[in-house]
């Protein structure tokens, strides 16, 4: 994503609207339709904005405690209609109890916490997060 890691900053990312459109773009560019978006910690600041105002565009969401829920009110998530899982380690103190505080206000949610896990939940435990990643992807079918 631009402006993490060693990318380079991008100008058009710098406000919320600009990154929904730089993740519509990437989208389109790959020819995705209803993908399921999976957004681990810091792809928060993109894919809430874009949950939020496409959220029709995508099959499934699964964010995995994601920075930046709280930058939103609880009644915009109330009209988001896209299925969900919301995903987090138990040992994850911080950002996962955080952001379940806010994406519980989701219609469409279901809760998976990943026992013996932190943060990254997909890496503490990976057959774990997969188990539930892959029982939620066969709901969509």
């Amino acid at each position: 994503m631009p402006g993490y890691g060693d990318s380079p900053s991008a100008e058009m990312v710098a406000t919320a609207q600009g990154r929904v459109v730089f993740l519509d773009h990437v989208l389109q560019e790959l020819g995705m339709r209803r993908p399921v978006l999976v957004s681990p910690s810091m792809s928060g600041r993109f894919a809430l904005p874009f949950l939020l105002a496409q959220g029709d565009r995508l099959a499934g969401f699964v964010p995995i405690a994601p920075v930046g829920t709280k930058d939103y009110a609880a009644e915009r998530y109330r009209r988001v209609q896209t299925l969900t899982l919301i995903l987090y380690g138990d040992r994850d103190t911080s950002l996962g109890p955080q952001a379940l505080q806010s994406l519980r206000h989701l219609p469409r949610h279901h809760v998976a916490v990943v026992p013996d896990a932190g943060h990254a939940c997909y890496l503490d435990k990976p057959e774990d997060f997969h188990q539930a990643l892959l029982g939620f992807l066969n709901q969509l079918k």
